[in-house]
């Protein structure tokens, strides 16, 4: 059975690892390194803005979410490509949007890359509504929410 906590230290290589493995693909589409993977990911973990899918003890999956604006922010989520396409990263989505609710939150928002096609429908599958596109930081960016 799947888990989900916060991350600790002791994650940080595998959220590193993970980011790197989920994301490599699309250096090719983005034509450089997509932000999750140049994350500082443990400065993110020492804030507690990280949570990690567990399974037989061993970390499977993560995200990164906090407040932001009057919004709850998923700013980033990753499955390891052997357990993608199980439902993990649908349970990591309603835990973040468990956490959101817990904190008073009434929307979650997110942003991917245009070029990352699959996250786009994914995100409207999971009832995500895309609001905006925007050039930012040197990527064309999809802006999503979603009401809680």
């Amino acid at each position: 059975m799947i888990s989900i906590r916060l991350a600790t230290a002791a994650d940080c290589a595998f959220v590193q690892a993970c980011a790197q493995l989920a994301y490599v693909k699309y250096i090719d589409r983005i034509g450089k390194a997509p932000a999750p993977m140049v994350a500082d990911f443990a400065a993110q973990i020492t804030a507690k803005k990280v949570i990690v899918a567990i399974d037989n003890a061993a970390p499977i999956a993560f995200a990164v979410c906090y407040p932001l604006g009057g919004d709850f922010h998923l700013e980033n989520i990753a499955v390891a490509p052997d357990n993608q396409g199980g439902g993990v990263g649908r349970l990591l989505i309603e835990a973040v949007q468990l956490q959101a609710k817990q904190r008073g939150f009434d929307t979650v928002s997110l942003y991917t890359n245009e070029k990352m096609v699959e996250n786009l429908d994914w995100y409207k599958g999971l009832g995500f509504i895309e609001i905006s596109r925007r050039f930012e930081d040197g990527f064309n960016r999809v802006y999503f929410k979603k009401l809680l």
